[in-house]
């Protein structure tokens, strides 16, 4: 008996529990008249291949919640049956309509009015539209169309609250609103708009908290944190990391307590809390070290691991003046970062300019920041990095020893650098 991979891997990728996905397939059943009998025993079944074919319905139910076939799900019929065709219903399916001009791309939700109450698998669908948001960031960064999307999801999610099956669902729809507001806040924050984003921050906030849902809670206060080190608020800034590593999640799941471990040595960095801040890191390198693989978690956490600690501890190490350690991990981070992670891959390469500049090795390092315009070459560079840009500039002025190094960078790089 072959365990069904696929399934597990898509019910992952939704955030659902066993219990859930029966709940939704119930959900879908009762719409169309049916009675509602699978359970969380049945979902096992499907898991564990003791169930290689369900029953047409149910496929049907999984079809519609998952948008993919059966067989796209791990699932095979008998020897010598085939598949039915799958005819899709335009009604029940998640849509996004999406607009590109010129610079700007839109992802708008489209509401669908349903005559019956809102359940699990409305969630599902609303939940998906997260990966059409990542899609844009990936592709474009933080800016405007993006945070318009956000909203948009966010809205509908609490437009679909007001219909919900149960208090379970409408907590659920409100962990969704918080997702997407939280969105919006982070494309904010990737233009380095830190004050705009802070607005975004406090209603998601509040929405994690109607959720009670500890990881949306945690996502906030890792933006809080980084909104507050873009202000140069540091102080606050820990604050918020520590506040992150307050919630529930950080128990059960340690990938999280070293994100928020992480975050609070960055603000230590800053603030000269050398000691606090190689402690903070070794908590996240611990933490790191005992998270499970394989456990189902939110989308926007894909960016987090052993690269992104890495990137992060470049940081830290720069800031309490190790730049030759900086340097080592900023190697080590490019070397763990994948290639299609371009935008990243460009921020630990401009990290590593950062670290050879504070070591006085002045064409190396400009030399590197040559390798970030060409990382990021066809996409308008994130104000985000436009900011460690100007930082790097500064710092190339005030260490070179001769005057003509910093004005001959600016003359090559201007018009990329100040590319919008």
């Amino acid at each position: 008996m072959k365990a069904n991979e696929s399934l597990a891997d898509a019910l992952g990728d939704a955030g659902l529990t066993q219990a859930e996905l029966a709940e939704a397939v119930n959900d879908y059943l009762r719409s169309l008249g049916r009675a509602g009998t699978v359970s969380d025993r049945t979902v096992r079944h499907w898991l564990t291949g003791k169930t290689r074919w369900p029953h047409p319905r149910q496929r049907e139910a999984l079809e519609a919640i998952f948008e993919c076939s059966a067989e796209e799900l791990g699932f095979a019929p008998p020897a010598g049956r085939r598949s039915p065709h799958r005819t899709e219903d335009p009604v029940r399916r998640r849509h996004f309509l999406t607009a590109a001009t010129g610079t700007t791309a839109a992802v708008v939700p489209l509401v669908v009015a349903r005559p019956y109450a809102v359940g699990t698998s409305d969630v599902i669908r609303l939940r998906s539209g997260m990966d059409a948001l990542t899609v844009l960031d990936a592709a474009k960064g933080g800016h405007e169309a993006l945070e318009r999307a956000a909203l948009a999801g966010a809205a509908e999610a609490l437009e679909l609250q007001k219909r919900a099956a149960s208090q379970r669902i409408r907590q659920r729809l409100f962990s969704v609103a918080a997702e997407y507001t939280t969105a919006a806040a982070w494309s904010l924050l990737d233009a380095h708009s830190a004050r705009q984003a802070m607005g975004h921050l406090n209603r998601a906030l509040y929405l994690s908290g109607m959720a009670q849902d500890s990881i949306a809670e945690l996502d906030v206060w890792n933006l809080h944190a980084m909104a507050a080190g873009q202000q140069q608020d540091h102080t606050q800034a820990v604050s918020a990391a520590q506040a992150a590593l307050a919630t529930r999640i950080t128990r059960r799941d340690p990938l999280f307590a070293s994100l928020a471990h992480a975050r609070t040595a960055i603000g230590q960095s800053h603030l000269q809390d050398r000691r606090g801040a190689l402690r903070s890191l070794g908590y996240a390198e611990d933490a790191l070290a005992k998270a499970p693989e394989g456990v189902p978690r939110p989308v926007w956490m894909d960016f987090y691991g052993r690269a992104e600690l890495l990137a992060i501890t470049a940081i830290v190490r720069d800031h309490i003046g190790d730049a030759a350690g900086a340097e080592a991990a900023s190697h080590r981070a490019l070397a763990a970062i994948p290639q299609q992670f371009r935008r990243n891959r460009a921020l630990a390469t401009l990290r590593l300019a950062h670290a050879q500049l504070h070591q006085r090795d002045i064409d190396q390092a400009c030399g590197t920041t040559e390798k970030v315009f060409a990382l990021m070459d066809g996409t308008p560079l994130p104000g985000r990095m436009r900011s460690l840009l100007g930082e790097f500039h500064r710092d190339l002025i005030m260490l070179s020893p001769d005057a003509n190094t910093a004005r001959e960078w600016q003359d090559r790089y201007r018009s990329e650098w100040s590319h919008t």
